[in-house]
């Protein structure tokens, strides 16, 4: 069976939907099946050694097909551009896809940018194929939470491409509990075509990874206490608030806030801390997929962070790779999120309410000062990412609906 996986991330760039995505392609194709993947062109989110190789339109990696598309820019530019990039994305991957692809059985979407949920509803005529259709971020509503889209015709404009992919996909899958309600309560009349998915991950790339002290060492971090985010700092994630607590509790010396990723917002956050003085808060560019195991690793808890203007209940991916290293969990997530719920059941931290500084400045102190409760919390979460969230589960899920 031929399945084809339309994503806007995919490796080299280093991100949790790419990461999630490429997880995905392998579980299938060790099944059997046919992959082919529609992506676009690596140019964001990569470590230093990628930024200059050049890739082919397309390639077989691993015994599964990739087809990379030119795109306008849609990462690190402004709202606007990004708008008419992720709109035109549809017809720009349209017409790569059919150069290099005649027939599939199972088309896959991953969403957002939501345009490229059309385009499945599109190729599902075209190819005669099932749709399913994977829905990270609630889109427009999220945009509107966050601000970032306020006209309404625009706002229209985008609930009724919304509302047409839904009614396009087969199956629509979302991850968590808090997310399937939502859209149901907004879509009564389709609620049968939604189900919960939860993120994966593929824990054999931790297994057997210890502390080497490479990335302490290499940072001159070697006998801190280190508090991790890795990943894309952007807008919805409210990195702000984290700046905010780092000076809340720089009286803890050896205590220091890592920063590794990239994203829209990371020039404004360093720009505040340096504003604020503040010499526990550390920069640094992406690490490889491969190399993610030792770096998180060489930490001591892993932070979360979701911007409270947020609405709707998403859980970070970023979770489940702390709890796969076993790294004990910090969390500051806007109330609806389902992250609090995921990290009280399993746990494996501790999480509080976004913007609220006085608690989340309590929780920093707590975990500081119970270390012994570290070890404990990062094998209560790798055990319940073991029995949740582990990768074969939730992709013999998935094939389940192809049929």
């Amino acid at each position: 069976m031929r399945v084809l996986l339309i994503t806007d991330s995919f490796p080299p760039e280093i991100r949790s939907a790419s990461h999630l995505m490429l997880e995905l392609a392998e579980g299938l194709r060790d099944r059997g099946f046919d992959v082919t993947v529609a992506t676009t062109y690596p140019e964001y989110n990569l470590v230093d050694e990628q930024r200059n190789i050049k890739y082919p339109d397309f390639t077989e990696e691993n015994q599964i097909k990739v087809i990379r598309i030119k795109t306008l820019p849609h990462h690190k530019v402004n709202f606007i551009i990004r708008g008419i990039s992720q709109i035109s994305m549809p017809y720009i991957f349209e017409n790569k896809i059919k150069k290099y692809l005649n027939k599939t059985d199972v088309i896959i979407v991953y969403s957002p940018p939501l345009p490229l949920a059309m385009l499945g509803a599109k190729l599902k005529k075209n190819f005669n194929a099932k749709f399913l259709l994977n829905v990270q971020d609630i889109f427009p509503q999220n945009a509107i939470d966050l601000g970032v889209l306020k006209n309404p015709l625009l706002i229209n404009f985008f609930r009724k491409m919304e509302r047409k992919a839904y009614i396009g996909a087969d199956w629509i899958f979302v991850h968590s509990e808090g997310n399937l309600n939502f859209l149901k309560n907004n879509h009564p009349d389709i609620s049968n075509k939604f189900m919960v998915l939860h993120n994966w991950i593929d824990i054999k790339q931790f297994n057997g990874v210890s502390r080497t002290n490479k990335y302490r060492n290499l940072y001159h971090l070697e006998d801190k206490f280190i508090l991790l985010f890795a990943g894309v700092m952007g807008p919805s994630q409210g990195l702000n608030f984290v700046i905010e607590l780092a000076e809340k509790v720089k009286d803890l010396q050896d205590v220091v806030f890592l920063f590794v990723g990239d994203g829209m917002e990371r020039t404004k956050l360093q720009d505040l801390a340096r504003a604020k003085n503040l010499n526990n808060v550390i920069f640094k560019p992406f690490v490889s997929k491969e190399e993610y195991p030792y770096l998180v690793k060489d930490c001591d808890v892993g932070l979360v962070s979701l911007s409270s203007k947020n609405k709707t209940p998403v859980v970070p991916g970023k979770i489940l790779g702390y709890m796969a290293a076993k790294l004990p969990v910090l969390a500051f997530l806007n109330q609806d999120s389902d992250g609090h719920s995921i990290i009280k059941n399993a746990n494996c931290g501790l999480s509080c309410i976004h913007g609220d500084i006085q608690k989340a400045e309590h929780l920093v102190r707590e975990i500081y000062r119970n270390k012994n409760a570290l070890i404990t919390y990062g094998e209560n979460g790798y055990d319940y990412l073991v029995n949740n969230f582990e990768r074969e589960v939730c992709i013999q899920k998935l094939i389940e609906n192809f049929y």
